[in-house]
């Protein structure tokens, strides 16, 4: 892990299209401000795994399921 020590209005570069800088700081609180491309996902860590847990148990879907709902679907378009 890299530290580094920032003052407010003081910046990091992450690559050559992430930048990070110190907004305020306030008590135990930093605000920080980060500039990336639009296709640069950006969560909080306790979001980010969050999302990543719902992402592992869909992918665990049931296939029975999945195949019922395949004959559903392929029921409705015969009757068309």
């Amino acid at each position: 892990m890299l530290v580094l020590t920032r003052k407010v209005n003081e910046s990091i570069m992450i690559g050559d299209d992430i930048e990070i800088t110190v907004v305020e700081i306030k008590g135990d609180h930093v605000k920080l401000g980060i500039t990336a491309p639009r296709n640069i996902s950006i969560h909080r860590k306790e979001v980010y795994l969050a999302i990543q847990k719902e992402n592992i148990i869909a992918s665990r879907a049931d296939i029975g399921k999945l195949s019922e709902i395949k004959d559903i679907i392929d029921r409705k378009e015969d009757k068309k």
